[in-house]
């Protein structure tokens, strides 16, 4: 039987041996892509090549693609561990064709890796086609040789593919593996066809015509070939096992989820979704997801809860999911070295997500508790289900089986009307629709000349004005205007692109920005003078002062970052940096703030090294000597065939294609300006060079000194009277508390006071007094009397402010959130609490009077129907 890491393998040594070229799997994050939440399927990474803005040194490729379908516009989240096939991470195996071969070369292919290499019976496969693609009928029928009676043609729905409501698309022929008569279902095409007997394996698409925007069909002159087949379905099927979830990787990673949980039994759905889940989420992190409310991260918080919770459901105590990296490691390393590399950093993350969680729930719990304390009837409101599910990651079993403990049950059908309504909010607001057709596309190859000049001669090989094709760009209309040569840097690694200005003879074009598609480098800007015409002779030249500062900016930010790693760890990686004139920003991965220690050893060692004045070499070579050299890919950033390393010293070593200075003492001076936080375990660091740390630093000793002036102090005594400032402001401030109390105590003889069966309650209102007065009040009430109950209120800002306190001993009888709320209820507000200590606020404070004289029946009545 062959391993799921021997089918990859298989796989990948089958197509190089037939000329393709092995492509290593993407992220799972798709680079400068929009359209996608996440990377889905194979050819998201050559999508640029199939629309011809990507010119790939290779025309035929194979990739073994990790992928993710939890969020966007593709979401199997909800059916994982109740199906035989569904994940929310799986692998993709596909060969791709670049205007090479198309469908009989790719049908070949197909039908000799199934049949020949990995010994699939030909009877036990049944093969589709689109039902006008006759030329693939008559291959599959008449030089394959498939059995008519193992043969089906199906309509446009399922057998016709596009990447969008226009671009390219084509025709697919798709093959299905029969399970046998022993499992329920009619063959595809057929009325039983969603039934499991007939499992597809492998889609072969034929990318044939471009759709125009009116639906139009027009043939590609070069027709491609995108194929994709699941990993986990093909296993499935050579280990002789029927659902995804017994082959050997998830079999392994059951059982180590079990034991992990301290369950016996193997067969739980919950496991499934354990195991399903742990590989997606370690993929993301080392892919440089990170939990967070919102994109990406949002739906990576999603899945370690509902891990976490399924965990919780076998009986698992503590945390107990990042233990399962490990587990991974070992199993899927090899393939994917990453987790290795970064199985401390994933763990890590799980651990402290999973830890968030049981607060998170813990508070669930108690919205939960405060809802329902005054539910009307045993019907909990879908509104509330879908609070807990969508802001606390409570599924909407777990909130029926707390609901069912309580005699309650949930209102599935408004819960599914929320749903739905935030579905279609999310859908209304996706970029899916693009329209492809309207995307600049040019077969330009621009050479980059600027390393080593800032002017250049040129010739204008393309021009373009709102994405349309021009010969010509007149004076005041704006466009983009490529060069077969040019010495502008186009954006790319996080430094912005140059500007400058392009000229010719009476004519000029100001540059203000400068971007790349496909191997063609774009200079945006508008002519204001002359005008320009394709073939016309130029000279390109980058403004200079702008370039220089960017420089300065560009290898300070790699000072930086192995600065950072050297002080903070090694773990730390980018995630983002801006590279502009006047400051750099650096994006990083780290649970927790840089200290101020931390800060202050970063920028001393920065500085270090700028004084060495080290040699900065830049050395371009192959990926892989890149990385046996020991230098960064950069997380997000494209590689092609031979990459610009650059070196700083024995410093840093990264790879890089934007500008920098030639010796480190270039950079001159290094300030931080900032650190912060911007997103779950993301850090941010701003900072600035040369000239502008000067003006920084500058700024910051006008500040202290207009301190001084201000202090009337000096150099040596200004933290001491800041200090002694501090203090009396503290000193003055508690003075004011507590005159402001001894007012309220004065006022307190207008409350009023009543014993119910042996309670005491004190209610009334208090003049302009703080929240803290309330509390402290009845904190003084609470500690005087044995067993009070007291509700205070205040008119502040226009507002009404409540605050309730209940002695421990009665709150099973009146609690303190179910008083404030009553109160609240009338003032035109609401509140919450613990039990015993609960606060309100309200808009229509003019009914304080009313709404505090009614506390005495209310607390009446409860007392009372409880006696």
């Amino acid at each position: 039987m062959m391993t799921t890491n021997e089918i990859r393998q298989s796989f990948i040594d089958f197509f190089t041996e037939h000329g393709h070229q092995h492509v290593t799997s993407a992220s799972l994050i798709p680079t400068n892509d929009d359209t996608l939440l996440f990377t889905n399927a194979g050819m998201v990474q050559f999508k640029d090549v199939f629309l011809g803005a990507d010119k790939r040194d290779y025309n035929k490729a194979v990739s073994v693609q990790k992928c993710v379908r939890a969020g966007g516009k593709h979401n199997d989240l909800e059916n994982v561990g109740y199906t035989a096939r569904h994940h929310t991470f799986f692998e993709m195996l596909g060969n791709f064709s670049f205007g090479d071969y198309f469908k009989r070369d790719a049908i070949f292919y197909a039908w000799r890796f199934l049949t020949e290499v990995l010994s699939l019976p030909k009877e036990k496969l049944w093969v589709t086609v689109y039902e006008k693609d006759q030329e693939a009928e008559a291959i599959w029928l008449n030089e394959i040789g498939v059995d008519p009676a193992r043969f089906s043609k199906i309509g446009e729905k399922d057998n016709f593919w596009s990447m969008g409501d226009t671009g390219p698309c084509g025709p697919c022929t798709e093959i299905f593996y029969d399970h046998g008569e022993s499992v329920a279902g009619g063959p595809p095409g057929t009325p039983e066809e969603d039934g499991d007997r007939y499992i597809e394996i492998w889609n072969l698409v034929f990318m044939q015509y471009n759709r125009l925007k009116d639906g139009t069909l027009v043939s590609l002159p070069n027709p491609s070939v995108d194929t994709g087949m699941g990993l986990e379905r093909l296993a499935a099927v050579l280990q002789g096992v029927h659902s995804n979830y017994e082959i050997d990787t998830f079999q392994k990673l059951i059982t180590a989820a079990a034991e992990i949980v301290g369950t016996k039994d193997i067969n739980a759905p919950s496991l499934k979704v354990i195991a399903d889940h742990i590989r997606a989420c370690a993929f993301l992190v080392a892919d440089g997801v990170l939990p967070s409310n919102e994109g990406r991260g949002y739906v990576l918080r999603r899945i370690i809860r509902r891990a976490a919770r399924h965990g919780y459901k076998l009986g698992a105590n503590d945390v107990f999911f990042f233990k399962l990296v490990n587990a991974l490691v070992i199993e899927m390393g090899q393939a994917y070295p990453e987790l290795s590399q970064k199985q401390a950093f994933i763990e890590v993350t799980l651990k402290q997500e999973e830890e968030q969680f049981q607060k998170t729930l813990s508070h669930g719990m108690k919205i939960f508790e405060q809802e329902i304390s005054g539910l009307d009837g045993d019907v909990i409101p879908g509104k509330l289900a879908f609070k807990l599910y969508d802001t606390y990651g409570f599924p909407l079993d777990l909130t029926a089986d707390i609901a069912r403990e309580r005699g309650l049950h949930v209102d599935v059908k408004s819960f599914d009307m929320h749903m739905l309504q935030q579905k279609n909010k999310a859908k209304s607001a996706n970029k899916f629709n693009v329209d492809y057709n309207q995307m600049m596309v040019t077969d330009v190859k621009s050479a980059f000349v600027g390393y080593s000049l800032l002017v250049s001669d040129a010739i204008v090989a393309d021009i373009y004005h709102n994405n349309q094709k021009l010969n010509k760009l007149e004076k005041g209309q704006d466009g983009v205007i490529i060069l077969d040569k040019t010495p502008f840097y186009a954006e790319s690694g996080g430094q912005i692109g140059d500007k400058g200005v392009i000229e010719a003879l009476g004519a000029t074009f100001e540059v203000h920005d400068t971007q790349k598609t496909g191997q063609a480098i774009l200079h945006i800007g508008k002519v204001t003078k002359g005008a320009f015409a394709i073939d016309d002779e130029v000279t390109a030249q980058v403004n200079t002062d702008k370039r220089v500062k960017t420089a300065l900016n560009h290898t300070a930010t790699h000072l930086l970052h192995a600065a950072l790693r050297q002080i903070v760890g090694g773990h730390l990686e980018q995630k983002g940096s801006l590279v502009e004139p006047g400051r750099l920003r650096f994006d990083f991965s780290n649970p927790s703030a840089v200290t101020r220690s931390q800060l202050k050893a970063v920028e001393r060692l920065v500085n270090q090294v700028i004084r060495q004045n080290l040699a900065v070499e830049t050395i371009e070579t192959t990926p892989d000597h890149a990385k046996d050299m020991g230098a960064m890919a950069l997380f997000g950033e494209k590689y092609g065939d031979i990459v610009r390393v650059l070196k700083v010293g024995d410093f840093s070593i990264e790879l890089c294609g934007g500008t920098h200075v030639r010796q480190t003492g270039d950079i001159g001076f290094f300030k931080i300006t900032g650190e912060s936080g911007i997103s779950a375990g993301i850090r941010r660091i701003e900072a600035v060079t040369g000239q502008s740390a000067e003006n920084y630093v500058d700024a910051q000793e006008e500040t202290l000194n207009t301190i001084h002036e201000l202090l009337k102090s000096t150099d040596d005594n200004v933290l001491d009277k800041l200090i002694k400032l501090q203090n009396q402001l503290k000193e003055q401030d508690k003075q004011i508390k507590k005159i402001k109390s001894q007012l309220a105590l004065g006022s307190a003889s207008t409350l009023q006071e009543k014993i119910i069966d042996d309670t005491f309650l004190i209610f009334g209102v208090l003049d302009n007094v703080d929240m803290s007065v309330l509390r402290d009040k009845i904190d003084q009430y609470k500690a005087q009397k044995k067993q009070v109950i007291v509700a205070l209120a205040t008119q502040k800002d226009d507002k009404a402010q409540i605050a309730v306190g209940v002695s421990q001993s009665i709150c099973a009888q009146v609690k303190a959130g179910e008083l404030a709320n009553f109160i609240a209820k009338q003032v035109d507000g609401k509140g919450g609490g613990r039990p015993d200590m609960a606060q309100a606020g309200g808009n229509n404070p003019q009914n304080l009077p009313n709404a505090m004289a009614s506390v005495g029946d209310w607390v009446q009545q409860k007392l009372t129907s409880l006696a």
